[in-house]
């Protein structure tokens, strides 16, 4: 590789590893209690606890649950039911001061399935889970945030690419992992920065574009809005508005009809994002690892309750259900959660040794005599 090319691709690593740097730095650190996070929330006592009641405990219908929600938090409206794969006898109630409040502004709780007990939740609602992860999400800026995430997340892929590029003619010099322990401490920081990038390289690179993904949710979620649900819900542009709505009871039993061998994620009520003002949404998802992060939405109008469409799943959607569960390494249980956090000690590692070179670069460059 030509000399002038080889400094053209250290100006690009330079600069793109020093702009993003300190943000990424603060995503890796997030990062890690994130991995965890249901093992921590469970040791600050922030998880809901249900009570010991017998197996065989019959659970409440859906409408008697929205009475129970709505007795809890009254004057509110229900945005969603969510479910949890680790607690079957509990549901996720989501509610707000109107339907389409943003979600930042919803308060959660979750209810007994078996008795409509409400059990509060500290880590959905400003705990210190929820603190972290609003730091790693949107850094408490919102939309701008994410925004100014997802540019970083672009840098630091550039950074990746930029820094491989520069490692195969640096290596023709050394044998490879070599650690060069007899020279001064900035060389030996040089070997550690770039052997730790190598191995790092495949999983920084995964990280660093599901991240770019999934800080940019929200604009897949209107593109999702704006194409596909608009579609669903045209045949209902013209309709008057809806006064009353139909007991939501049956809907897990019509939406599993419609959408067969699948099974509900989470309810989305009238009036919310994810639906519309005149359809109960059900969003199912598969069985298996992979296909418990793709979603398929049944929309089932709120006043018949008529299976109105059943939603094919658009590419982007896809690619965002896929990217979370890949991002924190959630899903391969706890053996997947370890590998994930030494990956990401090793790149702050790397960033940080990444930041010590440039500054003792810049500190020999000006005890150098003009």
């Amino acid at each position: 590789m030509k000399s002038q090319t080889i400094r053209r691709w250290s100006v690009i690593h330079t600069w793109s590893s020093l702009v993003c740097t300190v943000f990424m730095l603060l995503l890796a650190l997030t990062g890690l209690p994130l991995i965890f996070h249901h093992e921590i929330e469970h040791l600050l006592g922030d998880s809901p606890e249900l009570r010991e009641m017998p197996a065989d405990t019959p659970h409440l219908d859906l409408q008697q649950l929205v009475l129970k929600a709505e007795a809890h938090r009254p004057g509110e409206a229900m945005q969603y039911f969510g479910y949890e794969a680790d607690e079957p006898n509990g549901v996720v109630a989501i509610m707000a001061a109107t339907a389409g409040t943003h979600p930042n502004l919803s308060h959660t709780f979750m209810l007994d399935a078996r008795t409509g007990e409400a059990v509060e939740m500290p880590a959905a609602n400003g705990g210190f889970m929820m603190l972290v992860l609003r730091l790693h999400v949107d850094m408490f800026a919102g939309l701008a945030g994410k925004f100014l995430l997802a540019f970083m997340g672009v840098l630091f892929v550039v950074a990746i690419v930029s820094g491989t590029v520069l490692y195969a003619p640096f290596m023709r010099r050394l044998k490879f992992a070599e650690v060069r322990n007899d020279k001064s401490t900035r060389l030996r920081w040089l070997d550690l920065h770039n052997l730790i990038g190598v191995v790092t390289l495949t999983w920084a690179l995964v990280v660093g574009v599901t991240g770019v993904i999934s800080a940019l949710s929200d604009v897949v979620i209107a593109a999702w809005r704006n194409d596909s649900l608009a579609a669903m819900v045209a045949p209902y542009r013209d309709a008057p508005p809806l006064l009353e709505r139909a007991p939501a009871s049956r809907l897990l039993d019509i939406a599993e009809q419609a959408a067969p061998g699948m099974r509900p994620d989470f309810i989305a009520f009238p009036g919310t994002r994810f639906s519309s003002e005149h359809h109960y949404a059900v969003f199912m998802k598969g069985g298996t690892p992979l296909t418990s992060h793709l979603f398929t939405p049944v929309l089932i109008d709120a006043q018949t309750l008529a299976v109105t469409a059943v939603g094919d799943r658009p590419w982007y959607l896809d690619a965002m259900g896929l990217s979370q569960p890949l991002h924190f390494g959630d899903y391969g249980g706890r053996p997947m959660q370890i590998l994930w956090a030494v990956l990401d000690v090793l790149t702050i590692i790397v960033l940080g040794s990444g930041l010590y070179l440039w500054w003792g670069k810049q500190r020999r460059a000006k005890a150098v005599p003009t």
